[in-house]
């Protein structure tokens, strides 16, 4: 069992064991293991093997698999974005709602955890401990895109090109585009594979170290000029070597700092219990408009 996952169901056995009214000695002696070993367990200080798992959920009168579920589920609320953190007038694409956003980021959560319960039940591990940290921050954005495509008026471009939704049915908003991307980096502009324009939304999250959980705590929106244009918000980069690897990056552009900040004043979402823009910059030559949280105050 992995070292994150064994701590959350670590955890989870112990409340279970206290309201069964068992002491660690009484379910150690009953599961065949020493109350040493339990408490370690109990406490996320060691790994245990499934089989030791499913002998301790045994005496705690279920399965294996309901004791992990209880440890994602039942144990621990799933993350929610909160109501008091919609930064009021922020612009969206024609047709969103932050309502719909909220369903939206709602639902990636829900989906993400989801998924780290099965992979914990079949394997012991969660989700990012299968991937690198990029690879993980693609899915997160693919799963958004389907939950966008599910519970708002933008839904996928089955052309699979630019942009990855279109709006559709809401009059004045037919045929615009989103495209969608995911970051655990704070603060980060926007990367593209084209450097198109349109509305782009970047969503950054945490990730829980231990249950492999997400939250968003910052989503930005902005209309952006393309690479084509006479003042352009993206920037062609090209692409890397990985020294060691040898491995090339595809073609990527990133925006200018003025495409950067034009994200930062679109704002739509800003968890202030956890990040702190006091000292982040935007350039002067592009002013914050009245609902930025970067306008001086």
């Amino acid at each position: 069992m992995e070292t994150n996952a064994a701590a959350l169901i670590g955890q989870a056995i112990r409340q279970c064991r206290t309201e069964r009214g068992l002491t660690q000695e009484q379910l150690s002696d009953k599961a065949g293991i020493t109350y040493q070993y339990l408490s370690d367990i109990e406490n996320g200080k060691k790994n245990f093997t499934l089989d030791v798992g499913e002998s301790v959920a045994r005496e705690l009168g279920m399965a294996f698999d309901t004791l992990v579920e209880l440890a994602y589920s039942g144990r621990k609320p799933l993350p929610k974005v909160q109501p008091q953190y919609f930064i009021p007038g922020a612009p969206l694409p024609p047709g969103l709602t932050q309502e719909h956003l909220a369903l939206v980021l709602n639902e990636t959560h829900k989906v993400v955890r989801l998924i780290n319960a099965t992979l914990i039940r079949a394997a012991g591990r969660a989700l990012p401990a299968y991937i690198q940290g990029n690879n993980f921050s693609g899915i997160v954005s693919n799963i958004l895109t389907d939950s966008f495509s599910r519970l708002s008026p933008f839904k996928h471009n089955h052309d699979q090109r630019y942009p990855d939704l279109i709006c559709h049915g809401i009059r004045g908003a037919a045929n615009v585009g989103l495209e969608v991307k995911t970051t655990v980096q704070l603060g980060k502009g926007g990367e593209s594979h084209n450097g198109h324009p349109g509305w782009h939304v970047i969503a950054c999250f945490a990730v829980d170290a231990t249950s492999g959980d997400i939250k968003f705590i910052h989503v930005m929106f902005a209309d952006l000029t393309g690479h084509t244009a006479s003042q352009p918000d993206w920037k062609y980069v090209g692409s890397s070597e990985n020294a060691d690897t040898g491995s090339r990056r595809t073609e990527t552009y990133n925006t200018t700092p003025v495409g950067t900040a034009k994200l930062r004043h679109g704002t739509a979402y800003l968890d202030t219990s956890v990040i702190n823009i006091s000292r982040w910059r935007t350039r002067k030559d592009c002013p914050a408009p009245s609902y930025s949280p970067f306008r001086p105050r």
